[in-house]
Parts: C-alpha cells; sequence; structure tokens
C-alpha cells in the first residue's frame, strides 16, 4: 500500500488487508456463536453502499440460515458527517417480530447507526444488533453496546474496504487515513 490521492486529498496506509481480514473471522465467529443453534433466522441488514464489502465478506463466514437485506441512509457530505440522517433506499424488508443485525461500515458519535435502530424498532424488529467493521470509541456518545465489533480506529477520516471519500476509495483493499501534510 502506498500514498494515493482520491479527487483532492491524500492519504496513507492505514490498516492492513490481514488485519482487516482477522477482524472480519473475530466477528463471524461471535456471530456463529450466537446464532449457530438458533432456530431463528436473523435478518442482516446492510447498509449500503459502505457495509457492502464487509458484508460480502462476512456472509461467506457465516454458518447459520439468514436473510440478507439493505438500506442505504446516509449523513456525510465530503469528510464531515452533515449530522443529518437520510434514508436514501428505502428498506423493503419486513422486520415485525424479527432479529435484525445491522451491518455497518463504521460507527464514529453513532447517530446515524442510532436512527437507524429507531427506525427498526418503529417497525416492530423483536431485537435489532449492531455489527460494525469499524468504530471509533473516542467519539461514539451512545449508551447503545455495539454487538460486533472488529477494531476500534483513531478518530479520523479513513477510506477504504468499503468507506469513501465522495464515492471513491471504497474498493482499496486496506485502510488508508488522511495524510496530515496533504500536499503532492
Amino acid at each position: 500500500m502506498n500514498r494515493i490521492k482520491l479527487h483532492d486529498k491524500y492519504f496513507v496506509p492505514y490498516i492492513s488487508k490481514d488485519e482487516i481480514m482477522k477482524a472480519i473471522d473475530r466477528v463471524a465467529e461471535h456471530l456463529n456463536n450466537d446464532f449457530m443453534d438458533s432456530t431463528e433466522i436473523p435478518i442482516i441488514l446492510c447498509t449500503m453502499n459502505g457495509a457492502i464489502v464487509f458484508a460480502g465478506e462476512l456472509l461467506t463466514k457465516l454458518k447459520f440460515n439468514l436473510i440478507v437485506s439493505g438500506i442505504k441512509v446516509s449523513s456525510y457530505e465530503g469528510i464531515n458527517s452533515s449530522g443529518n440522517i437520510k434514508e436514501v433506499l428505502g428498506l423493503n424488508t419486513d422486520v415485525e417480530g424479527r432479529t435484525v443485525i445491522i451491518v455497518e461500515d463504521i460507527v464514529d458519535t453513532g447517530a446515524t447507526i442510532m436512527k437507524l435502530c429507531e427506525n427498526l424498532c418503529n417497525r416492530k424488529a423483536k431485537e435489532v444488533r449492531i455489527c460494525t467493521l469499524f468504530v471509533k470509541s473516542e467519539v461514539y456518545s451512545h449508551d447503545r453496546k455495539l454487538d460486533y465489533v472488529g477494531m476500534e480506529v483513531a478518530d479520523k477520516f479513513i477510506v477504504g474496504h468499503g468507506l469513501d471519500y465522495d464515492e471513491l476509495g471504497r474498493n482499496l483493499p486496506g485502510i488508508y487515513i488522511l495524510d496530515e501534510q496533504n500536499t503532492q
């Protein structure tokens, strides 16, 4: 992994693909332990577009019956969260009486994920669990526990493995962090 440029910003390597895959393996093991012997079939709700890469890799490691659905929510504009949560592509799966496992790429302040949990509870989901590849623990500001966490990251802007900067960088296999020097 070398320094890269996306739009007008430079990014440097931060987390390798190998480290990410080990985190995904840990999350999958935890989920398998929780649901392997369950008669319930949970709904895996992938938040798009960012969690598509994580969800795709995670799903291949899960050993229990499940249903996959997706929803597109957004709060980012450029490299900053707007604080305004938008449901861009709505949920088309009935969640009433079901356990829903939200699969998210990253949780920072938690505003987006809390809004989504509230939305699912309003739709009468039996239980909502949160599964995230990354969490920015130093800025996560809610009492609600994150059920499955791949790894903690610093409160810095990152791209790769599904995370983007104005739609670029999602396809990078590792994670890159904004280069503080940001010069050519």
